[in-house]
């Protein structure tokens, strides 16, 4: 077996290899995960004067009755507060779950942070109107979150990575087939072919 240095280079964000330099473009985002490329950037208040409030507004509830200025919802209470749907929930309560579930998927799998077990709240304004959360460019969110986690795992003392890493593995497969055990099987990701 021929063993192959790869190294990223923060200056680039590109990837090299002995034989030239790759990286995870926008196209590959789009493609690979169907996110939006294109519309309004996906920034957000990074702190709040009352995040309890912007949580009862959007969420039905606060998670954190206790501590007044907290700036990220664990995973654990997003999930209990999904598990809470009843049979007979009003509209107002499918939403406030639909934006729990949504607010899970980009702390857990779409933006996650290598250091935390939350989601942080910035994102959550985002979603008070879904009509309008889908004119964000979400691809291009990733995609730097991604180069982000890449450059912090350059360096020595760093043991953990963050970053949506089924892109990094859907897009090395694609890229890279060689890296595949077996060429003649076909690599399915579920959650990418929903």
């Amino acid at each position: 077996m021929v063993e192959v240095r790869v190294l990223w280079r923060p200056e680039t964000h590109t990837f090299h290899f002995p034989c030239g330099e790759c990286t995870v473009t926008l196209e590959d985002v789009a493609v690979q995960l169907r996110l939006p490329i294109d519309g309004s950037p996906v920034t957000g208040v990074s702190s709040f004067t009352d995040p309890g409030a912007v949580c009862y507004q959007l969420l039905g509830e606060s998670p954190e009755d206790g501590d007044k200025y907290f700036s990220g919802i664990k995973f654990t209470w997003l999930k209990a507060k999904i598990r809470q749907l009843s049979a007979t929930a009003t509209e107002g309560e499918l939403m406030c779950v639909a934006r729990a579930y949504i607010m899970h998927m980009i702390g857990a799998v779409l933006m996650p942070d290598a250091n935390d077990d939350c989601v942080h709240l910035s994102y959550l304004p985002l979603l008070a109107d879904f009509s309008t959360a889908r004119r964000y460019s979400w691809g291009s969110a990733v995609l730097a979150t991604l180069y982000r986690e890449l450059c912090r795992a350059t360096k020595p003392q760093v043991k953990d990575i963050g970053g949506c890493l089924i892109l990094l593995q859907s897009w090395a497969l694609y890229r890279m087939p060689f890296l595949a055990r077996f060429s003649h099987q076909p690599y399915l990701y579920p959650l990418l072919l929903r």
